[in-house]
Order: C-alpha cells, then sequence, then structure tokens
C-alpha cells in the first residue's frame, strides 16, 4: 500500500463537475482486446474484489467496512450502474455510477487495477463512464478526488472536461491511516 510513514496529514479532496455533455473531451483507445460490460446483477464478492484489487493502494475503505445488507442495496438500485473493464478477458478495472434525486450523475468509483496502469486505459474506461452518466439523462456529472488518489487522476478528469468547483481540507480522518 503507498499510505507509508509519508501520508499526508491533511485531506485535500477536490470536487469537479460537468455542467453540459458538450463539455466533454472524450478519449477512447481502439483495442480489440478491451470490452467494458456492464454489472447487471450484484455480486458482493466480485465487486468487492474490483474495489479492493482498484482502491487498496489509494487507502479506499468506504466499501469494505460498510455492512453487506447495505452494500447490496446500493448495488441492486436502479439508480446505480457499475461497468466493468476486461482486457483480453480478465477484470482491469470499473467505473460505478449513481444518479442522485437530483438527476445529478455521481462518478463514485473509478479506477484500474495496477497491471493495466499506463496503457491509456484510464481515459478510456473514464470517457465510457462519462458517456454512460450523461445516457442516464444527467442535469450534470460530477465526481471527487483526493490527494490520496492516483497521481494522474485530477489530470485526467481535467482533460475529459471537469471543472473544479469545490475543494475542501481535513485532518486525515483515521478511516485512512
Amino acid at each position: 500500500m503507498v499510505l507509508a510513514a509519508n501520508k499526508p496529514d491533511v485531506l485535500i479532496t477536490t470536487y469537479l463537475e460537468m455542467s453540459s455533455k458538450d463539455e466533454f473531451t472524450s478519449s477512447f483507445i481502439q483495442a480489440t482486446d478491451i470490452e467494458i460490460v456492464k454489472m447487471e446483477m450484484p455480486d458482493l464478492g466480485f465487486y468487492k474484489f474490483l474495489y479492493q484489487s482498484v482502491g487498496e493502494e489509494w487507502a479506499w475503505r468506504d466499501r469494505l467496512v460498510m455492512p453487506n445488507a447495505e452494500l447490496r442495496k446500493i448495488l441492486s438500485s436502479d439508480k446505480t450502474q457499475v461497468h466493468v473493464l476486461y482486457v483480453s478477458g480478465s477484470p482491469a478495472g470499473y467505473v460505478e455510477l449513481f444518479k442522485h434525486d437530483d438527476d445529478s450523475v455521481e462518478i463514485m468509483y473509478f479506477g484500474l487495477r495496477r497491471d493495466y496502469m499506463g496503457r491509456g486505459l484510464g481515459k478510456h474506461l473514464l470517457s465510457y463512464g462519462i458517456d454512460s452518466a450523461w445516457k442516464m439523462d444527467a442535469t450534470r456529472v460530477w465526481l471527487h478526488t483526493c490527494n490520496l488518489d492516483g497521481p494522474h487522476a485530477l489530470t485526467n478528469y481535467q482533460k475529459r472536461g471537469f471543472k473544479i468547483f469545490k475543494v475542501e481540507e481535513e485532518p486525515m480522518p483515521e478511516l485512512y491511516t
């Protein structure tokens, strides 16, 4: 795990949004060995595998400490979509979308497993997720990232057209230590 002695004392969370599909700059790659499949049935074991293998390095904890019944309810909701990226048949990452009551769609979780980083798959999967969010009749698409996430996350979001609308700083929550 990345969080070692040099873990920051302050959590900096950056919120980004896209208020129109016209702001979206996609970046899809052409490859015959990749596909993205919507998870149609909540499979907690597979979901937790994805969540942990994508997020362990970045201190993702929320879904691992959540009771299974609560997680199953979220994943079973018609407001939630989970899209899994496969490379040559192996799960490489995922994007999770949630449609809020105000019709905004939040990219709740997004990322790749370590072995699939550095190949352009992140911008491809993010582009797919943004496009899917707009297809959910979103009034806006938004997300947040923080200083514990991958070093290219913020840049990738901004290159896709997201604009920063809020930055918050707080002492590092105990959950991430």
